[in-house]
């Protein structure tokens, strides 16, 4: 996959073609054949793993989708690996309504609630002669553990990692990485808690 891949994106005018032929122009959701005949062959899904019929599934052979064993994805998500991998990990549950753009890792054992958004995408702006949507897109692969949970309306900027068995409270922006074994809340997300594993548990910072 990875050599045709390179081979494809060596030529210009034919990753143009095979662009055109999975996805329709002006869109960014596969063509149907895409999605049915095509991506079963690339991506990988565990076994007793579970996507709602409800969820939009903006996802292509070009790039890695993973979910593993035991995992949800719950009704209304969106899951987009256009730009990169889309991972996630045994055991997870992707709640209501959560937004995924690739490249984006979860780890085994995740909770995240309804209504959060992580992208690894940020549309580049620095050029103001040229509109942004026509500007070169960034990638900063977002990082999330195993054991986390993550709180309903939180938002995870590119780039970000949380590491393992970290909390992030409800409505909060994470722009920063946050260490294992840490509660952070708000917007911007700011630590105030971590477990002392001398004391065996919770402490405030």
């Amino acid at each position: 996959m990875s050599r045709l891949k390179t081979f494809i994106t060596g030529l210009p005018w034919l990753k143009a073609w095979v662009h055109r032929i999975l996805i329709p122009k002006g869109e960014a959701r596969p063509r149907v054949f895409t999605k049915l005949f095509i991506n079963p062959w690339f991506h990988k899904l565990g076994k007793g793993s579970r996507i709602a019929s409800s969820v939009r599934r903006d996802l292509f052979p070009f790039n890695r989708f993973e979910l593993g064993n035991g995992s949800a994805i719950e009704d209304f998500a969106t899951l987009n690996n256009g730009v990169g991998d889309l991972k996630i990990g045994n055991h997870t549950r992707i709640g209501i309504s959560n937004v995924l753009i690739a490249p984006v890792e979860v780890g085994n054992n995740c909770i995240l609630a309804q209504n959060i958004v992580i992208s690894g995408l940020n549309h580049g702006y620095q050029n103001p002669g040229i509109p942004i949507k026509d500007q070169p897109v960034e990638t900063k692969p977002v990082v999330i553990e195993d054991e986390c949970w993550i709180g309903a309306n939180v938002s995870i900027a590119a780039g970000v990692r949380i590491g393992k068995h970290a909390v992030v409270g409800a409505g909060s922006a994470v722009t920063k990485p946050i260490p294992p074994y840490h509660v952070a809340v708000g917007n911007p997300a700011r630590l105030i808690k971590k477990y002392d594993f001398t004391q065996q548990k919770w402490i405030r910072l």
